[in-house]
């Protein structure tokens, strides 16, 4: 049985909680492996919406054990925010099981992440103000706290009084803010304590066991493979690595063990926050793809930056991922426009280039190249096998396998749970 990885194969935003929700009831444990509540997902189960943020999407299915590993970084009071409002709902949330290596998003990370995004002005990165990127500083710097820190105050009032020792000199002297008190900080995480004690295990050795036994590991990714912090379009990236290796530093897995990765695409191309975008729309196509798609931000509440789909990217997923297959999601965004185009190749400085460049200065010059393929009028949520889409749909999905160098095993046509075509098993 296998072990799976399902990331974003753009820029985030492609609809991984569906893929994920898809395969919930085929699988064991869905491990949420980097990231923190800058991601969000959304699933529609019936005629319900459900929005994540920090919980992995197999929180939706009971047969499922979900897990939030090491490498995520938590904000523990919009984690238990997120716990309650589904058992409000009335969806058990008792399976959880949190890693005790997992870093912990503090009051001053938040505070340190706003104050510098205003510092920054128009040299601003677009984070999402959650305090995610000086989290994960504080992990590398080694002055960071963990899950497991808050049940030994001691080890918890050191750590934080290390921490604070520099940033209120910045505090203070860089951006004129007041000390942030060591008590206040130690008290409130200290508050957390006990309503998270029950979730929190050691999630490396049960997964490792898990998928020894021969049980279903999905390995879930947050943002997308061009927000990596080393294989994305830096410094307009995430602080993690939501590509395929992140999975295994971020959940304490081997490569070995992992059988199978899927890349999330969408059927055009979207993004948030500041950073090159060489489809980008700025015209009526381009807000016809955001209201039909509803591409705002399910944890932002931004407005996403839309265009056309990029197969120059997909294949760099494609290729830095080792996808094996692609989940296409959003098909029926896309009809009822004539001609849809598609960027096969970049123009730079007058030169064709059909690889995503490595030099940012280029990335940020590169010119879409468009090949226009034929579009669909007919309503397509309601096909159930690829042979119930329009001709000309076969003919964009077939085209979009070809250019981006993986097959298309699934697509979604719909919004809905059941809204999805399976080509080939994932399983």
């Amino acid at each position: 049985m296998p072990a799976l990885v399902l990331l974003g194969a753009q820029w985030g935003d492609e609809g991984k909680g569906k893929a994920t929700d898809l395969l919930g009831g085929s699988v064991d444990y869905v491990v949420r492996y980097q990231g923190g509540n800058n991601a969000g997902h959304t699933v529609v189960v019936g005629d319900q919406k459900y929005a994540l943020h920090l919980l992995p999407s197999g929180i939706l299915s009971p047969e499922c054990t979900p897990v939030i590993g090491n490498g995520v970084v938590i904000d523990p009071a919009v984690l238990l925010s997120e716990l309650s409002g589904l058992n409000e709902r009335g969806v058990d949330t008792s399976k959880l099981l949190i890693s005790g290596n997992a870093h912990l998003i503090t009051p001053y990370h938040t505070t340190l992440d706003k104050v510098t995004e205003r510092f920054l002005g128009k040299r601003k990165i677009g984070t999402t103000g959650r305090g995610i990127g000086p989290t994960y500083a504080d992990k590398i710097n080694r002055v960071g706290i963990r899950v497991q820190d808050l049940f030994d105050e001691s080890i918890l009032t050191q750590k934080v009084e290390a921490a604070l020792d520099f940033k209120n000199q910045v505090m203070a002297k860089l951006y004129n803010r007041r000390a942030i008190v060591t008590e206040q900080v130690v008290e409130e995480l200290l508050g957390y304590a006990d309503q998270l004690r029950g979730f929190v295990a050691d999630t490396t050795l049960i997964l490792n066991d898990a998928v020894d036994e021969g049980k279903v590991v999905l390995f879930e990714g947050g943002q997308g493979t061009l927000l990596d912090v080393d294989h994305g379009t830096y410094p307009f990236v995430t602080s993690s690595n939501p590509t395929a290796g992140g999975a295994c530093t971020g959940a304490g897995i081997g490569p070995t063990k992992i059988n199978r990765v899927i890349g999330i695409l969408k059927a055009y191309t979207t993004r948030v926050g500041a950073g090159p975008f060489p489809t980008e729309l700025f015209d009526a196509d381009g807000e016809a793809l955001r209201t039909i798609g509803g591409e705002r931000g399910v944890t932002t509440g931004r407005d996403r930056r839309c265009g056309w789909f990029d197969a120059v990217i997909a294949r760099y997923a494609t290729r830095v991922n080792g996808l094996t297959d692609f989940f296409l999601t959003k098909l029926d965004v896309l009809t009822g426009w004539e001609q849809i185009p598609v960027c096969v190749a970049y123009e730079i400085d007058g030169e064709r280039v059909t690889e995503l460049p490595y030099s940012q200065t280029d990335f940020h010059h590169a010119k879409p190249v468009y090949e226009y393929l034929p579009g669909w009028s007919e309503d397509i949520t309601k096909a159930k096998t690829f042979a119930d889409l329009p001709k000309n749909a076969q003919g964009y999905v077939r085209a979009l396998e070809e250019m981006s160098g993986a097959p298309i095993s699934a697509i979604g046509v719909g919004p809905g749970r059941d809204e999805t075509i399976q080509i080939n098993s994932f399983i």
